[in-house]
């Protein structure tokens, strides 16, 4: 069973449908302590990081997921802003972030931009895997994801890097970290990626 964590900030219906739509169980939640028994567990999000970090906070969460996450080593998923919430620190905001991952977060800069780019960076976008895993096992040389952000991570250890996509500059696009998995796309919008990405995730021990 898959806990989607509902903390009022995030894309929770469609990233069920797809689960549904893969033949995977899951279930949203928005009390901490149903994730007691949680062995896999997604972090959606769409908004700022400030806003996020704040409901997390308020909500009881932060608590609940480091158990679960720091401690049991349970599999997580973050997806967008839930990728982002797992770094240190957001140029979007002031508050803290979880801290699980060692990176930062930071707004697009268009005099970095090899081409002229908008932000945000919005549509789909090819992602580049810089090392594999078992989440994500398909031999297709290009891979499409969608993409709706004005930030992204930087300063992101080389170890846990995992994707990386091109908008104006290289930026990285997903990390990994032991049971520690983010993706700044929404795979629930990328049709036979996403249902590819999701498949394996439910299928991870």
């Amino acid at each position: 069973m898959i806990h989607i964590i509902d903390y009022g900030a995030g894309n929770i219906s469609s990233i069920k449908n797809m689960l549904k739509k893969i033949g995977a169980d899951s279930i949203i939640t928005s009390v901490p302590a149903e994730i007691a028994e949680a062995k896999k567990i997604i972090l959606p999000g769409v908004g700022s990081f400030d806003t996020g970090m704040k409901l997390l906070n308020d909500r009881g969460w932060v608590e609940a997921l480091n158990e679960k996450v720091l401690k049991e080593k349970i599999t997580v998923l973050g997806v967008c802003l839930g990728l982002q919430l797992m770094c240190k620190q957001s140029e979007e905001g002031n508050l803290k972030g979880l801290g699980w991952i060692d990176a930062d977060v930071v707004r697009f800069n268009p005099e970095k931009a090899v081409e002229q780019i908008r932000i945000p960076h919005m549509g789909w976008n090819s992602v580049d895997q810089l090392k594999s895993n078992s989440l994500f096992s398909s031999a297709e040389t290009e891979q499409r994801f969608y993409f709706v952000h004005a930030f992204h991570l930087a300063n992101v250890a080389e170890e846990n890097k995992w994707f990386q996509t091109h908008y104006g500059y290289n930026f990285i696009s997903g990390i990994q970290k032991e049971n520690i998995y983010g993706v700044q796309f929404h795979p629930e919008k990328s049709h036979r990626y996403g249902m590819e990405l999701y498949k394996n995730f439910a299928a991870l021990i």
